[in-house]
């Protein structure tokens, strides 16, 4: 598979993309596997044959209501696996939290790094290994949205109390979800809202939350340079407080600009009037209410989130018809991300089969999904979480060697697939991010990663047994094929992946090495027989571009 034929595969799918129905009116077509099948793929990081069938009989509202519940437990926090007896970590013993520990310049300068490389890992563990269900792929959506790169804050604590805020509103309300990021200390940190104060206002914060988090940058987004210069007269004297366990947010109304701030006529010629005292803190309020009442931010989300979601461009058909009408719910749910999220992945429009494997899977859902599909088995961490950590993180790190770096995105704009036209999701594929991909394929299929003495490598068996019948070539390169790509092929293709099983001896060859196996599966040259095969058909179907479509 090389990049000119790759796109050149999506690209015929995209010239089909041009019509289909434009209407947020909820389907009523058919609910079989490949509707779930597209609900699944864009909205977890991955799934097992046998997941699958819960979500086609629950039918299509069942199903997305499955989607939309993340009612589950609340994760334990990532824990410290990095420290030796010779160099401890003078805060967290080894095993424990450290999520918690003071903020110490005394901690060994390797500690700062190793902590945000453990929190990189247990957000990849959640993705991997976490419930079946939208929480993780829309927290990677409002981590793109509000970006913050984990190198240039590199305290740790921060960045998972960012994370946490994140995770337990992603489907909550937006308004609110914004005021916490504006006040989060890694957001303070990373655009320098810590600095604003009222002799040199920092207008960093104040620009990005009208470019970027609110307004957008839209035809109908018409605020002005004085509105950054005034919204950060507003936001001036949010600090952070580094003498607490953990680090804490607090108000200094000696740093807060105490005079009115008058806004331009997009925002209606509105004066926010200056606040003294602890009371400056409310500013902040007025501000976002101002920012609320534009019809640009319902219309700046749901762009967004049609991008990540369903497709990459929005032609003036569907700001008409799927994106306005979107936002009128957004607004009139007072801006709760929940109801948005449902009307989407309810719509006649999701389900079109022309909005169906048309986008280029990220790196993440690459790595993690192709480990998720075969249900790989992870390390128990009972008697020592660091082999479970360091399976997660060579994960993470494959992700990362493919164009994304998790909690790390390239910009405060977060990763260009989802905002840099017109190449837009084309920007994963090169040279160096397809060579990556590749190289874990060949990996997971192949003698796999030890890791101090821990095998990661894909087991092609389990996959095969939770697909319907096996022992039939034909109807297991269907069913894999299902499952694996989002784009039919050929019979002459479908051909082809056949002779990794059958090896010009005929179905009946295929056939008898299955049973073989399951007659004795601790036969180890009967077992070896299959993996073999199976391992050799999954590898070839891999690498070809299909696979990578979502």
């Amino acid at each position: 598979m090389d990049r000119q034929s790759f796109l050149q595969v999506l690209t015929r799918h995209r010239q089909r993309n041009m019509s289909g129905p434009m209407t947020l009116d909820p389907y009523s077509g058919p609910w079989t596997r490949t509707q779930a099948l597209h609900l699944l793929r864009r909205t977890t990081f991955g799934f097992a044959p046998d997941q699958v069938p819960p979500f086609v009989q629950a039918g299509m509202n069942g199903a997305v209501d499955q989607i939309l519940d993340i009612s589950g437990p609340i994760p334990a926090p990532p824990v410290n696996v990095y420290s030796t007896p010779a160099v401890p970590d003078p805060d967290c013993a080894y095993g424990q939290t450290w999520v918690n520990a003071p903020f110490n310049v005394a901690l060994p300068p390797e500690y700062f790094q190793a902590r945000t490389d453990t929190l990189k890992a247990w957000w990849a563990g959640l993705m991997l290994q976490g419930d079946l269900n939208i929480q993780e792929k829309m927290t990677l959506f409002w981590h793109n949205h509000f970006a913050v790169e984990a190198d240039t804050v590199q305290i740790a604590q921060a960045m998972y109390f960012y994370l946490k805020k994140l995770r337990e509103n992603c489907l909550g309300n937006f308004k609110g979800l914004t005021k916490t990021m504006t006040l989060d200390l890694a957001m303070l940190f990373y655009l320098n809202g810590y600095l604003n104060g009222k002799a040199q206002p920092d207008e960093n914060y104040s620009r990005e939350l009208q470019e970027l988090f609110t307004v957008g940058k839209g035809p109908g987004s018409q605020y002005t340079e004085d509105d950054v210069k005034a919204a950060a007269r507003v936001l001036t004297g949010h600090r952070i407080n580094p003498f607490t366990s953990p680090l804490s947010y607090f108000f200094d109304f000696t740093q807060h600009d105490t005079g009115n701030k008058t806004f331009s006529s997009f925002y209606g010629n509105t004066t926010i009037t200056g606040k003294i005292g602890p009371a400056g803190a409310n500013e902040v309020d007025d501000l976002l209410d101002m920012i609320f009442d534009t019809n640009e931010v319902a219309l700046f989300i749901c762009r967004k989130i049609y991008q990540f979601f369903v497709y990459y461009e929005i032609t003036p058909e569907i700001e008409a018809n799927i994106i306005a009408p979107l936002a009128e719910v957004f607004r009139n749910n007072n801006y709760e991300i929940k109801p948005v999220m449902e009307t989407l992945l309810k719509s006649e429009h999701f389900y079109d089969e022309l909005s169906m494997g048309c986008v280029i899977k990220s790196p993440l859902d690459f790595v993690f999904g192709l480990t998720r599909q075969f249900k790989s088995e992870f390390p128990d961490p009972t008697p020592d979480p660091l082999p479970l950590y360091l399976t997660w993180g060579v994960l993470a790190g494959g992700a990362a060697s493919a164009g994304q770096n998790l909690l790390d995105p390239p910009l405060v704009a977060g990763w260009p697939a989802w905002y840099q036209a017109p190449l837009f999701h084309r920007v994963w594929i090169n040279s160096d991010t397809m060579a990556s991909r590749l190289i874990l394929i060949n990996a997971l299929t192949g003698a796999g990663y030890n890791l101090n003495g821990v095998l990661l490598k894909l087991d092609p068996i389990p996959f095969a047994q939770a697909l319907p019948d096996p022992s039939d070539p034909n109807i297991l390169i269907d069913d894999t094929i299902d499952q694996l790509f989002g784009l039919p092929v050929s019979q002459a293709t479908k051909d082809y992946y056949k002779t990794f099983l059958v090896q010009g001896l005929g179905d009946a060859y295929w056939t008898a090495q299955w049973f073989a196996y399951i007659g004795n599966p601790n036969d180890p040259v009967a077992k070896n027989a299959v993996q073999t095969r199976l391992n050799a058909m999954l590898r070839e179907m891999m690498v070809q571009a299909e696979y990578h479509l979502s």
